[in-house]
């Protein structure tokens, strides 16, 4: 049975999302703003959200971006806003499919039917990760919260050093040549930049470990590139 997150501030709207899709035998979830929503996927598993865009406490743009900062989980936003504008952002930050209100609930149920086949149909078939931390739990990289802690303290990184941890954090234990991780944190043609590398691993490794100069976590292997490969590394 497919469980889905409904994320709308307007009652009669959850109500009604919640009453048609319990009656089709889905498992039903609700939060009213963007928070409640990112702290729920967290920490159950949803198998597609219903996203309202206008929201409370933030934007519905910042809450995909949360999402796909660590999930594939299917995202149908649905949203009062018509400007194309809206929803060309929505897609491009990860949206599936975008719903304008007022909709036709038959309609709105046969994309999201759509979208959990499509999601069935891939191949990553792995549990999201929405945290990964050592075992001893000195470092934690919070994948949901956007956020990563030393011994119970937040640290400031930059949004390039974001990128790289959230790369590692995704991916333990694999080597990441210097290749994919320009290309995937710059871009493409920034693949042959390798001092851009160097400088923001050296960078994080200040900030997080013990011996920069001896690193734990974020290790070089010569010639080939970096990995991230806590021994006791654990995921939840």
């Amino acid at each position: 049975m497919s469980r889905i997150l409904v994320v709308e501030d307007d009652t009669q709207i959850a109500r009604a999302l919640a009453i048609n899709l319990k009656a089709r035998k889905y498992d039903v979830d609700i939060a009213p703003n963007g928070s409640v929503a990112l702290n729920l996927l967290a920490q159950r598993h949803s198998d597609a959200v219903l996203l309202d865009l206008g929201l409370p406490d933030m934007d519905g743009s910042a809450v995909i971006e949360g999402i796909r900062g660590w999930s594939d989980v299917p995202i149908l936003v649905v949203s009062a806003r018509h400007d194309g504008r809206d929803k060309i952002q929505a897609l491009d930050l990860g949206a599936d499919d975008f719903v304008e209100k007022p909709f036709a609930m038959d309609e709105l149920l046969a994309r999201l039917r759509a979208a959990l086949r499509r999601s069935a149909g891939t191949s990553a078939q792995r549990a999201d990760v929405a945290r990964v931390s050592s075992g001893d739990g000195r470092l934690v990289i919070d994948l949901s919260a956007t956020r990563v802690t030393l011994d119970g303290e937040p640290v400031h990184v930059t949004p390039i050093e974001w990128r790289i941890l959230e790369l590692f954090a995704k991916n333990p234990d694999r080597l990441i040549s210097q290749r994919e991780l320009l290309h995937r944190v710059w871009g493409p043609g920034y693949e042959g930049e390798r001092h851009y590398s160097r400088v923001y691993i050296s960078q994080l490794r200040q900030k997080l470990e013990d011996e920069p100069s001896a690193p734990r976590w974020f290790r070089t292997e010569a010639g080939m590139g970096y990995r991230f490969t806590p021994s006791d590394l654990s995921q939840t």
